[in-house]
């Protein structure tokens, strides 16, 4: 009988992955990453936030980045902010495009409710297409 390596599907591995090169161009993820980061004017979220290190407050996630990874999940079907948080953690697009931070639940029902970020993706997105 023919003797094979041993093999597990099962197991961790530490390896050094550069997130840019993982944002392969021609893909969705590429242009949505190129729209949201060069194309898109999110100026309009600045003011939502009052944390300019003279007022206090701990440093926000950048809309960008959130913006990426919500309209990613929501591409591929993904609604739930449980499983954007676990793919977040797991898969490597979505660590790719949020620079490998893992948002919240709260964080995420936050910046997608229309009463708080409303007139800052209306804006930004008639920016955009202008």
């Amino acid at each position: 009988m023919p003797r094979y390596k041993h093999y597990d599907y099962n197991q961790d591995s530490m390896i050094v992955i550069n997130f840019e090169e993982q944002i392969q161009p021609g893909t969705f993820e590429y242009a949505l990453h190129y729209l949201i980061s060069d194309r898109l004017d999110l100026t309009p979220f600045d003011e939502l936030y009052s944390n300019d290190g003279k007022t206090g407050g701990r440093p926000a996630y950048d809309p960008a980045i959130l913006l990426k990874v919500i309209v990613f999940a929501y591409s591929k079907g993904i609604t739930s902010s449980r499983e954007i948080q676990w793919c977040c953690e797991h898969n490597i697009i979505f660590k790719a495009l949020s620079c490998e931070r893992v948002f919240k639940v709260l964080c995420q029902l936050n910046f997608t409710d229309p009463d708080t970020h409303q007139s800052g993706l209306q804006n930004g997105y008639s920016a955009a297409i202008a």
